[in-house]
Order: structure tokens, then C-alpha cells, then sequence
């Protein structure tokens, strides 16, 4: 695992709970402006956030509560992330994923 996001109502509580399974609290922070606003898709966000290590070191969960917008309750009218949705409409679906071999060696089947 390198990184894992995953959104929260209570940041705190789920600190709490990832804590008890072993992950460590990097730090927290406040995510907000033009810069994240383009990342998104979302204009005008503030997220607080999470970092999270696991216990071998090598991964990281990122924890994130969303202050604005307001979150949705009915999903089918929220806000989209612009990114995803431009890969996963339901009019295109992006081609499959093929592994090209590493330039330079033809050896073995790819």
C-alpha cells in the first residue's frame, strides 16, 4: 500500500481507530485554496486532514473531513470530482490497461 484516502465525519474518531489497529499519527492539516480547488474539481473546499503511517513504515492512510463544501446527503446531486468523472462517465470508459515491455528487452511475453 503506498497511499489510501478516505473520507470521515469525525476526524478524531477515526484517528482514535486507526491508532488502536497500530497506524501513527504524522500530522494534520488544513487543505484549502485555488491549488486544491484545481486538484479536486471543487471550488472553494476546506478539508482538514490526517496523515497516517502503518506500522511497517511503507504506507499511508489519508484521513479527510470535508468543511466546505457542505456535505450531501443524497449523493446523486453532490458535487463531482471533475478528475474521475471525466474517466468514468457513462458514456466513455477509459480503454483497459495493457503493461508495454520495458524498452529495450524483448524477452519473455508481456
Amino acid at each position: 500500500m503506498d497511499n489510501v484516502g478516505i473520507v470521515v465525519e469525525s476526524l478524531d474518531a477515526a484517528i482514535s481507530f486507526f491508532a488502536e489497529l497500530g497506524l501513527e499519527l504524522e500530522g494534520r492539516a488544513m487543505i484549502e485554496g485555488d491549488w486544491s480547488g484545481r486538484v479536486t474539481g471543487l471550488r472553494d473546499q476546506r478539508v482538514e486532514i490526517a496523515m497516517m503511517r502503518t506500522p511497517d513504515g511503507h504506507g499511508r492512510l489519508e484521513l479527510s473531513r470535508f468543511l466546505a463544501p457542505p456535505v450531501v446527503a443524497d449523493h446523486r446531486n453532490a458535487p463531482v470530482n471533475a478528475l474521475a468523472a471525466r474517466s468514468e462517465s457513462e458514456h466513455h470508459r477509459p480503454p483497459p490497461f495493457r503493461r508495454e515491455p520495458p524498452r529495450g528487452r524483448r524477452t519473455g511475453a508481456y
